[in-house]
């Protein structure tokens, strides 16, 4: 009898044709590209959940995650936000994919985790699907150049091809999660970029400090008659 919740995503979206998106948007996706399987699969697995739900009563939770980052990313796990922290870290190239034009709405972590548990703890009868992430749009090149200032970083900003399918805009309607969870994000983006850069930086300090070569060990004529 216990609740379950489906963490979807905003690629059930695809590149929409609707802006923002909202709950009732049925998606633009490309049923065979190279993001395919990831997108169809979440869609998929909505399709799965609503038919236990209709079929067998399942308590069923659906939560459509936009953009999401924060401190405990995985420094190479592809995403927009820590590629460019660590490349901007570390004086590297930022690389960005197309024109920089494109849009994306970034949701601080503990703003998700908040609106997961609301979600969980609302009534039964509730189940979504409902966009959990920041309504405020951000370009990529915004959000490059926010980077570059934060980390005082010496990087440049070099451009490479857009990957097939990759969506242009992307922006949650979230009237739907105020209205039922009383949710809405509280950390802007300036703010979670500092707290997450915060992180990254130490991360790369205690790296670092573990790859450090150890000093040569010095010893007097007393200590290695000692140790003999």
């Amino acid at each position: 009898k216990s609740k379950i919740l489906l963490a979807s995503t905003s690629e059930i979206y695809g590149d929409p044709a609707v802006h923002p998106q909202t709950e009732d948007y049925w998606g633009n996706v490309n049923t065979v590209g190279t993001r395919s399987c990831y997108d169809e699969g979440k869609r998929c697995a909505e399709t799965l959940f609503f038919d236990y739900y209709r079929e067998h009563r399942l308590k069923i939770k659906v939560a459509r995650i936009f953009n999401t980052y924060g401190p405990r990313m995985h420094p190479n796990d592809g995403r927009v936000v820590s590629n460019f922290i660590m490349q901007a870290l570390q004086n590297e190239d930022i690389t960005i994919y197309g024109d920089g034009s494109q849009t994306r709405s970034f949701c601080y972590v503990s703003n998700l985790i908040d609106g997961l548990i609301k979600l969980m703890e609302s009534s039964d009868d509730f189940t979504g699907p409902v966009n959990i992430g920041n309504p405020n749009e951000c370009s990529i090149n915004e959000l490059a150049e926010k980077i570059i200032a934060f980390t005082k970083s010496t990087s440049n900003i070099i451009y490479t091809s857009l990957p097939e399918n990759d969506p242009v805009r992307r922006q949650p309607d979230i009237t739907l999660a105020v209205k039922i969870l009383g949710w809405k994000p509280t950390v802007e983006l300036d703010e979670g970029l500092n707290r997450t850069i915060d992180y990254f930086s130490k991360l790369i300090l205690s790296v670092s400090n573990i790859n450090k070569p150890e000093p040569p060990l010095k010893y007097s004529k007393k200590s290695v008659l000692e140790i003999a």
